[in-house]
């Protein structure tokens, strides 16, 4: 029996909300609570966030049939989210308990921008899968939309990445409006929504 893979709009959805709600519960209180032996539930999310969000965006590529540049590019955007996410979740699982300098460091800065690198090839990768498709009229479209940027905003702020992740939601706005014609478009609301949200939360901090 063949399984028929999701369609390019269905598959950049679920990446997309993927991404809005795993990289969210970190800021629950309490982390969801203790999950035993000093972890969290949060934690646990975190180990598994990685398939959650790589898997429907391996499937958004695939539906766009690209060359194999496409591929190469993802496959390193992967690598390196993969490893920063898990710098990030092993020192800062460890600073819940032991905190430290070095877990610090490996958490907040080597951890965070390297994760933060990954996810940046990544939206290229897919924006360049965006380009020649119909701009989406329905609104759910536009709404994740608008929680990536503020997911992209959020964590940049609380990672240690602030002025970088700006300067990349401010990127995305005008790669967003270069493309305003079709699919593309749905980055510039993204990235406006980063811009406002990595502003936002700076302030309040």
């Amino acid at each position: 029996m063949r399984v028929s893979r999701p369609s390019h709009g269905v598959a950049l959805a679920l990446t997309a909300l993927a991404y809005s709600l795993c990289h969210h519960v970190g800021s629950l209180p309490d982390g969801l609570g203790p999950a035993g032996r000093g972890t969290r539930v949060a934690d646990w999310i975190d180990l598994v966030t990685p398939l959650l969000v790589l898997t429907p965006a391996l499937f958004t590529v695939l539906a766009a049939r690209p060359g194999r540049a496409t591929y190469l590019w993802f496959a390193f955007g992967s690598w390196l989210y993969v490893t920063g996410h898990g710098l990030h979740l092993s020192a800062n699982s460890i600073g819940n308990v032991e905190p430290s300098e070095t877990a610090h460091l490996w958490d907040e800065y080597v951890g965070h921008w390297t994760w933060y690198a990954g996810v940046a090839v990544l939206v290229a990768v897919l924006a360049s899968t965006m380009r020649g498709r119909a701009v989406p009229s329905n609104p759910v479209a536009w709404l994740l939309a608008a929680t990536v940027g503020i997911t992209w905003g959020t964590n940049a702020t609380g990672g240690e990445f602030t002025w970088a992740g700006l300067s990349l939601a401010v990127l995305a706005v005008g790669w967003g409006v270069r493309h305003r014609r079709d699919q593309g478009l749905l980055l510039a609301a993204a990235g406006a929504a980063g811009v406002v949200a990595t502003v936002g939360s700076t302030l309040v901090r």
